[in-house]
């Protein structure tokens, strides 16, 4: 008997060896947290207007921009100082600055720790997004939720190890590229969801017009495939292709059982559906993801990823506010900022949060001068993101930028760090959590990365 044929004989295929390895529950250090969500900003959510407050940018409103030595931008020259379009005020018991916009995150300030001296090695869009994904700018690298299915796997083997799911108006720059498996065993690729759409997972049932289809001509087939797979298989040892595909197909088998509970919200109280903003078209999309995102999360799925702003020309329909500030992030930000404080609660009350770490993040930041005159151009040089639950100190922020939210000031981080920091809470030694490849021993943080202590809890 071949290795394979015991491993199908004993393990019930390759979906029942990956069970049995994430059963084993094996990680390099006892945990904080199960899982994860990643609630990611597509276009550059400008720091300076949602939680990064700076006096200065008030004081000097309509000013020559003068932080000293050359300004670098993307696309323009720099134009004068120019305020936030939206108040500042303290919230919380930890008397965090945070901006009109973003109101009800401000209520759950005390439960976030924020990160303001973040970096990118890019501004374009691509790169910059790659990079918060997987830590390299480059393509072809796993994404932070394959690596969290590599190294954990799920906690139901009905559903996969890592979702995603995007915006209702299309992809971020990238596209799939941004939840690929790389040269990780293509199993741990990112699957998406609609949960909006009325086909949420394409294929995922037969056609109606195919009523030859029924319950015994479908497990008769499904065993047939399974035959010819393995026989397949015996003969190309180590295609991770052919071994993914194999797993997706059982996976769908299971999914069609357990796909369409965890997407139907109908049983969810109206005042949770509120909470979330279901009831207002601003928030409804993102909302529903955020939902789906929390029940995804508490029915064991490791890492789930939820996407605001989509890549798709004019008018922008993403955080790209290179014209207008005040109308786009508006938008943008009243979209977001009720269903991810609602996420945060949802979970706290359902006693999720100590275990689940959610993570928000966007590829980098906003100017605090100018671009015409209502816009904002890109700036890699400091931007923040949040973290909370999980371990995660509540009501903290970790480095700062300078005065004019323009450069990292103290502690400048890179992805690397929080990456490093999340795994951590995992109970994962990201020096550890390794894929041979090429003569390399690849890892998420490449040769870089720090946990972040200021964070911890």
């Amino acid at each position: 008997m071949t290795r394979r044929d015991f491993l199908w004989n004993c393990g019930g295929g390759l979906g029942g060896v990956a069970l049995a390895q994430m059963l084993s529950g094996a990680t390099h250090h006892p945990p904080k947290a199960k899982r994860v969500v990643q609630l990611f900003m597509s276009g550059a959510a400008s720091q300076c207007d949602t939680f990064d407050y700076k006096p200065l940018l008030i004081q000097k409103n309509g000013e020559k921009f003068d932080p000293g030595g050359k300004v670098e931008l993307f696309q323009s020259t720099p134009g004068v100082v120019m305020k936030s379009p939206w108040g500042w005020k303290r919230y919380g018991q930890c008397g965090k600055w945070m901006s009109d916009l973003v109101p009800h995150l401000g209520g759950c300030s005390d439960d976030i720790a924020f990160v303001h001296s973040m970096m990118s090695k890019s501004n374009v869009h691509g790169p910059a997004t790659f990079m918060q994904n997987s830590g390299f700018v480059l393509p072809g690298f796993p994404a932070m939720g394959s690596w969290v299915s590599y190294g954990l796997g799920s906690l139901n083997q009905n559903l996969p190890a890592f979702i995603v799911l995007p915006d209702k108006r299309g992809f971020a720059p990238n596209g799939p590229g941004n939840w690929s498996a790389g040269f990780l065993p293509a199993a741990h690729q990112g699957t998406l969801i609609r949960a909006s759409d009325p086909n949420p997972i394409f294929d995922l049932f037969p056609p109606k017009d195919a009523r030859f289809i029924n319950s015994r001509s479908e497990a008769e087939a499904w065993s047939l495939l399974r035959d010819m797979n393995r026989d397949h298989l015996q003969s190309r040892e180590g295609d991770s292709r052919l071994e993914a595909r194999i797993a997706s197909y059982e996976m769908a088998a299971r999914l069609q059982l357990s796909a369409p509970e965890v997407l139907n919200i109908d049983g969810e109280s109206e005042a949770t559906k509120k909470l979330y903003g279901l009831d207002q078209p601003v928030t409804e999309d993102f909302g529903r993801n955020c939902l789906v995102a929390r029940r995804l999360l508490e029915r064991g799925v490791r890492f789930v990823q939820v996407w605001s702003g989509a890549d798709n020309g004019f008018p922008r329909r993403n955080w790209d506010s290179h014209e207008n500030i005040a109308r786009d992030h508006l938008q943008m930000g009243t979209g977001m900022d009720k269903p991810a404080a609602a996420l945060i609660k949802d979970l706290k009350s359902r006693g999720m949060l100590n275990d689940t770490i959610v993570f928000w993040t966007t590829e980098f930041g906003r100017m605090p001068c100018s671009q015409g005159s209502k816009g904002r151009d890109h700036n890699p040089f400091a931007f923040t993101v949040w973290l909370a639950g999980g371990g995660i100190k509540g009501g903290v922020s970790c480095g700062s930028s300078d005065e004019w939210s323009y450069k990292a000031a103290e502690h400048p981080v890179y992805c690397y760090d929080v990456h490093a920091t999340v795994l951590h809470l995992l109970g994962l030694d990201h020096t550890r959590l390794t894929y041979r490849y090429n003569g390399i021993d690849r890892r998420l943080t490449d040769v870089h990365g720090n946990v972040i202590r200021d964070l911890l809890a």
